[in-house]
């Protein structure tokens, strides 16, 4: 789906949402609660996806089934109320992502169906018993995000020249990152690079953060996290003040003024969130399921950044990129 047919329909699912959660659904309708770890306006796009697969596959909101969305806003005590609710209100589904929010979800309830539409390391992260088999009543998408700290670095010393030294910064409080954050220290010293990793477990611990680098890294890595993600504007605001070239997992913060990011297309995962979903109200249970793994990447530059931190993006990283920032 091509970005500005996300949005046409993001205007039209989000105009739904405050009246979705303030009617009260047909009891009969089949009813999904969507548990979001940030705001309506950040997931729109992974939302509208969703909801989009759902109506192809003949489930249309407000007529076939029920959804309630419910946005954590980056906060792991109100994931927690949220996932009590759904179970309270006796969903059918719950629909959600990233290890903490899935955590959650799983403390709440081992008979409700989750599915998660994605997750950095679902067997690492103890979320499922394994990819082929994830038994219990949880499954969904890996993103492989620790699979792909290598390219990622590989990537940052195409454009960044002489690099030696770089910072890796995560959520070490959520499972998912500090496990990216290990397979990235590894791919990094793999390479011969020396990595630094100041600690981050809650908003204000980011500016400290650059403040203990000093200078003393050429580049940024973000481990993806919800908390990262909800701060990718200062994140990114930091980054360019002490001139360092950032690497990250997703578009949208590379349309926060990011360097770059390469990784899974999440509003295509969130879209494959929606077959899994489709098969569990018909009958299936989530722990015959495999987990699927992502099979669309994307690569995105921002030019922009690129000219203000004095860097040339070589022609054959351009000629690779999926979308440039300019």
């Amino acid at each position: 789906m091509k970005r500005r047919e996300f949005m046409t329909l993001l205007g039209g699912a989000a105009a739904t949402w405050p009246l979705a959660a303030r009617a009260q659904q047909p009891a009969q309708l089949p009813t999904i609660g969507f548990l979001g770890a940030s705001t309506p306006a950040i997931m729109g796009q992974w939302v509208a996806a969703f909801v989009q697969r759902l109506r192809e596959l003949g489930w249309i909101e407000g007529r076939t089934i029920a959804i309630e969305y419910r946005w954590a806003e980056g906060r792991s005590a109100r994931a927690n109320e949220i996932a009590a609710e759904f179970v309270r209100l006796k969903v059918d589904v719950i629909v959600t992502h990233s290890a903490e929010l899935v955590v959650a979800a799983k403390q709440a309830t081992s008979v409700i169906p989750i599915v998660f539409g994605l997750a950095a390391d679902p067997v690492g992260s103890g979320l499922v018993a394994s990819l082929a088999r994830p038994g219990g009543n949880v499954t969904g998408l890996s993103v492989q995000g620790t699979d792909l700290a290598g390219k990622r670095f590989e990537l940052l010393r195409e454009i960044v020249p002489g690099l030696r030294w770089l910072a890796v910064i995560a959520n070490a409080g959520a499972s998912g990152a500090v496990l990216e954050m290990r397979e990235a220290q590894a791919a990094a010293r793999a390479l011969g690079l020396e990595v630094a990793t100041p600690e981050i477990r809650r908003a204000e611990d980011i500016v400290p953060a650059f403040e203990a680098l000093n200078g003393h890294a050429q580049a940024l890595y973000v481990a993806s996290d919800p908390l990262l993600y909800a701060n990718r504007v200062r994140i990114n605001t930091l980054a360019l003040g002490a001139r360092l070239p950032t690497m990250h997992a997703t578009r949208e913060y590379v349309e926060a003024g990011g360097l770059m990011s390469y990784g899974a297309n999440y509003p295509d995962l969130f879209r494959r969130a929606g077959d899994y979903v489709d098969k569990i109200l018909r009958g299936a249970k989530p722990a015959d399921l495999p987990v699927e793994q992502p099979t669309k990447f994307d690569l995105v530059v921002n030019l922009i950044t690129a000219k203000v931190l004095g860097l040339t993006v070589p022609p054959t990283v351009l000629a690779r990129a999926d979308e440039v920032i300019e």
